[in-house]
C-alpha cells in the first residue's frame, strides 16, 4: 500500500498537488459524520431523560450541512458521483473524449453556479438568525460557495488531465483502492 489517497486507476486524471486537499476533505467528512452521529445521539438521550438541549439541533444541522457539501466536493475529485461513468466506460476514442469533457464541463458550470449563487445566499444569510444561538444563518450558507469552488477546481483538473492523458484508465490498472490515509 502506498501513501496515496487516489485510486491507481484515476491517478492519470489527478495532480499530486491536490492530494493533500483531498486528504483534508476526507478527514473533515469523517469529523462531520462523527459529529452528526454523536450530536444526534446526545439529542435523543437528553430528550428521553427529560432535559433536551435545544442547541444540539443547531450543531446537528451544521455537521449535516457541512458534511454534505464537503462530501460533494471530495466525491467530485474521486469520481464517486456527478459523472455518467457507466455510459462513458463503454465508449472509446474521440467520442469518449467529447462525452467525458462535456460531462465535466457541466459539473464545472454547476460548481461555478454554486460559487456565484452560494455567495449571494451567504451574504443574505446575515439577515436571518438561528434559534436559540442567534447566530446568522450565513455560517451555514458559506459551505455552498466553498463546495462550488472545490467542485469547479476538481472538474477543471480532470478536464485538463483527461485531455492530456485520456480519460480511460491505463491498461493493466485494476480497481484496487489505494487509500492509505
Amino acid at each position: 500500500m502506498t501513501d496515496s489517497i487516489v485510486l491507481a486507476t484515476d491517478r492519470h486524471l489527478k495532480w499530486h498537488a491536490f492530494d493533500p486537499i483531498e486528504r483534508v476533505l476526507m478527514l473533515l467528512c469523517g469529523v462531520c459524520l462523527t459529529g452528526f452521529t454523536a450530536s444526534t445521539l446526545i439529542d435523543v438521550v437528553t430528550r428521553e431523560v427529560g432535559h433536551p438541549l435545544l442547541s444540539l439541533q443547531e450543531v446537528t444541522s451544521a455537521f449535516f450541512i457541512y458534511g454534505i457539501f464537503i462530501g460533494s466536493a471530495v466525491a467530485t475529485r474521486r469520481n464517486d458521483h456527478l459523472f455518467l461513468s457507466a455510459i462513458t466506460e463503454q465508449m472509446h476514442g474521440a467520442i469518449r473524449r467529447v462525452v467525458e469533457v462535456f460531462n465535466r464541463l457541466v459539473v464545472l458550470c454547476v460548481g461555478l453556479a454554486m460559487v456565484v449563487f452560494g455567495w449571494q445566499n451567504f451574504l443574505t444569510g446575515f439577515g436571518s438568525f438561528r434559534m436559540p444561538s442567534m447566530l446568522p444563518i450565513a455560517y451555514l450558507y458559506i459551505a455552498i460557495p466553498v463546495c462550488g469552488a472545490l467542485v469547479a477546481l476538481f472538474a477543471f483538473e480532470q478536464i485538463v488531465n483527461g485531455w492530456r492523458n485520456g480519460f480511460a484508465a491505463p491498461q493493466g490498472e485494476g480497481p484496487a483502492r489505494d487509500v492509505g490515509i
